[in-house]
């Protein structure tokens, strides 16, 4: 089971306060500090959230953007331009990431697809770079289990290797988690999560598969995106996990297509309710139908409740209330929080990597509780782990190289 035991795999989210083989080495030892204190990034996916990434990397001051790949020639270009990368250092094409970690970067952010991210990680890891890495970790069981893999090689090779989740990183959210943990609720009964947002577009397939890999369109299909719910709900889920600290054991669910001219197989509306060994619970509602955007997180105990989320505000009711306050703009803030953490600890030689485990932990609960819902029926992760099934997608008709008439580079 690509190299991975299910059952020690399971185990071991839980268990890891980041990844196994966890490693802090030398400043000297580890690419782009000390000496060079700009570390060379190299970012592929220069789409919206991808060429806005970028963006706050630069604006960081401890990045030299030196390489951008994408997909599409005019993507790659556009982005290059905006952040003064050489043009001889801007790829396009399937392999347009290849030759980006052969660049002579330091670290690589990743913001494709999520179907990429195992390949593109396991290239990533061998090259010996450092990894950035957008969620979810992938599509499927046997995709996630690539980037536990290799997520725990980079550990041991003294790697940094950090996924852009942003919840956990607002000082209020950690305050009211800490409580939690220090029994301001008292013992958990259930968790409340919701995420509610708009919809992205969805036109009629073609012969290929590239005017799906545009504008965000590729979240509507579940081999490219891993579908609304692993793809975007994620956010919500792994903010419930959180506050409860362990993983779900089965998933019980519901869901359907809203959006009224689908073409692209996502579902889009989820009532999902997962189920935990200590027989606590956490209750799913997702909707992607021109929604406000917001996502919460609400935590029930004997002895009062707490809320944390993307948006809204974190608090605690009961005999130990705690009164929080509004979350900001975790959107931004959070990834600039990630970005700065990820120049730290590579800066310092930690490769901890302590966002590795949870992240591996949501992409698996949010995969059971899709393929439930899918099927309207009750799913253990242990079934979901032994079924290790993969979605393909199919990249016939796609370019190696996709330049622009006269455009020359290093692929």
């Amino acid at each position: 089971m690509n190299q991975i035991n299910r059952r020690r795999f399971l185990g071991s989210v839980s268990l890891w306060g980041g990844a196994a083989g966890l490693a802090v080495v030398q400043p000297a030892q580890v690419r782009g500090t000390a000496a060079n204190s700009r570390l060379k990034l190299g970012v592929v996916g220069c789409g919206g959230r991808g060429h806005w990434i970028a963006n706050l990397f630069a604006q960081h001051g401890g990045y030299e953007l030196h390489a951008v790949a994408d997909y599409f020639a005019d993507v790659v270009q556009n982005c290059g331009e905006q952040l003064q990368v050489d043009p001889a250092r801007r790829f396009s094409g399937l392999a347009g990431y290849q030759a980006l970690m052969e660049s002579g970067i330091d670290a690589v952010a990743l913001e494709t697809p999520p179907y990429c991210f195992p390949q593109h990680v396991r290239r990533a890891v061998e090259s010996g770079l450092h990894v950035f890495m957008a969620k979810p970790d992938a599509v499927d069981v046997p995709g996630t289990l690539e980037i536990a893999r290799w997520g725990r090689q980079a550990g041991q090779q003294g790697q940094c290797f950090l996924v852009d989740y942003q919840i956990p990183t607002d000082p209020l959210n950690q305050e009211v988690v800490r409580r939690i943990r220090d029994g301001a609720i008292g013992p958990l009964l259930m968790v409340r999560t919701h995420y509610l947002a708009g919809t992205f577009s969805d036109p009629p397939l073609t012969e290929s598969v590239e005017s799906r890999l545009r504008n965000l369109v590729w979240v509507n299909d579940t081999a490219l995106g891993g579908g609304y719910h692993v793809n975007a709900c994620i956010h919500g889920v792994d903010g419930g996990l959180w506050l409860l600290d362990q993983q779900p054991i089965a998933a019980t669910g519901v869901s359907r297509i809203g959006r009224s001219d689908p073409h692209g197989d996502s579902h889009d509306m989820f009532s999902i309710c997962f189920e935990f060994a200590d027989g606590t619970f956490m209750n799913h509602v997702g909707s992607h139908l021109n929604s406000v955007f917001d996502v919460r997180c609400v935590a029930y105990g004997q002895a009062g409740n707490a809320e944390i989320g993307y948006t809204g505000t974190a608090q605690l009711n009961g005999e130990s209330a705690y009164e929080g306050g509004q979350i900001e703009n975790l959107y931004q803030a959070g990834a600039v929080r990630n970005i700065a953490r990820f120049h730290d600890a590579i800066q310092s030689g930690d490769a901890s990597n302590t966002t590795l485990a949870p992240a591996l932990r949501s992409a698996l609960a949010t995969i059971l509780g899709r393929e439930a819902a899918a099927r309207r029926t009750r799913l253990t992760m242990e079934e979901l782990m032994r079924e290790n099934r993969s979605i393909p997608a199919d990249l016939s008709g796609l370019a190696l190289d996709a330049r622009l008439p006269g455009q020359v580079h290093g692929i």
